[in-house]
């Protein structure tokens, strides 16, 4: 067999992992052809790919980003997308296609499959952990690593100058990265995109902590968390999937803070760090894994599926459940944040 392998949307530590762990399986146990679509589904629809091989494949498992790079691009807004990518199969001589990604990325991979007959299997990635069907994705824990370690830091600096510092988080839809590094990182109030931002209520959460004598708070916020008219936009441009470039939720909530408690209030963004450099040892361990699994489907031809981790298990899932709905933040999951943090109630 001869498969392609792309990687789609945001980029994702542990990427290459999934890469290295096809082509080495592949090469190895199946004796199949692997080939790399560059810059997401835009390879596919140009035909732009090359060989991967034991060689070029060599050396990538610590690497962050992708070496197949990336894109938003959407097939479903070429009028012959489909058409399209049909004739780069056939030219190149593709038997089907491992697509590695997130909710977008999936959910044209679910369509291509499961309206148009393409074969295709795909990997769940991305760092905001929200995807459906899986309990947890590649990059997730080491976004989260790179934010406690970043509150961390921030704590000794808000302590010594008694300041309030606000941390803004990536998390689109769901408040995972906010959730999880907030709790490691000890912080004082987290802000996540499925509860709607009292501010009121964090500026009391924040008074109640001087009165006990602690004169400095860690507020840390999803990018997508929601204020009264709605989550914060830089500009009027979408991409090619409808998503808004999310940005400055964390700015706005420390003006707010400031003006109503009279705190000197500082915000920082942490951005695209998040989801650059090298991943952890889990991030790895669990792209392979992922990546494996999808060749043994492709290899299998099982069309249609996704590997997902499920009990500490790693099953094939069908690509339609994995895309059918957003796994967010629950009022379970939030519990233990909230219990340690006693925001006020309305």
């Amino acid at each position: 067999m001869r498969i392609g392998v792309l990687t789609g949307g945001g980029d994702c530590p542990g990427l290459n992992a999934v890469i290295r762990a096809i082509v080495r399986k592949s090469t190895l146990h199946y004796g199949h052809d692997v080939i790399g679509f560059r810059d997401g589904w835009r390879g596919p629809l140009e035909g732009d790919a090359f060989e991967l091989t034991l060689a070029s494949t060599r050396g990538i498992l610590p690497r962050g980003g992708t070496i197949l790079r990336s894109s938003r691009t959407n097939p479903f807004k070429r009028a012959d997308g489909v058409d399209q990518i049909r004739a780069s199969f056939e030219r190149l001589g593709v038997d089907g296609l491992i697509a590695i990604g997130g909710e977008d990325t999936l959910g044209v991979a679910n369509r291509l499959h499961g309206e148009h007959g393409i074969p295709i299997v795909g990997v769940p990635k991305t760092i905001d952990n929200d995807l459906g069907g899986t309990e947890m994705t590649f990059g997730f824990d080491t976004a989260v690593q790179v934010a406690t370690d970043a509150i961390d830091r921030l704590h000794t600096t808000a302590e010594s100058h008694n300041r309030v510092l606000v941390l803004e988080v990536m998390g689109r839809h769901a408040g995972w990265i906010a959730l999880h590094s907030g709790i490691a990182g000890g912080a004082d109030v987290i802000l996540i995109p499925e509860r709607p931002v009292d501010l009121d209520h964090v500026c009391e959460a924040i008074r109640a902590r001087h009165r006990r004598g602690s004169f400095f708070s860690i507020v840390v916020v999803a990018e997508g968390a929601v204020l009264d008219d709605g989550p914060e936009a830089i500009g009027a441009q979408t991409d090619e999937f409808g998503h808004a470039r999310l940005g400055g939720v964390g700015d706005r909530i420390g003006r707010e803070i400031e003006r109503r408690t009279g705190y000197e209030t500082r915000t920082t963004v942490l951005g695209h760090i998040q989801r650059g450099g090298t991943p952890t040892a889990f991030d790895r361990v669990l792209a392979t894994r992922f990546g494996v699994a999808a060749i043994d489907a492709a290899d299998a031809r099982r069309w249609g599926t996704m590997p997902a981790l499920r009990g500490g298990r790693i099953e094939l899932v069908d690509l339609a459940e994995a895309v059918a709905s957003l796994r967010t933040v629950s009022e379970a999951d939030y519990h233990v944040a909230d219990s340690l943090i006693g925001l006020p109630r309305a």
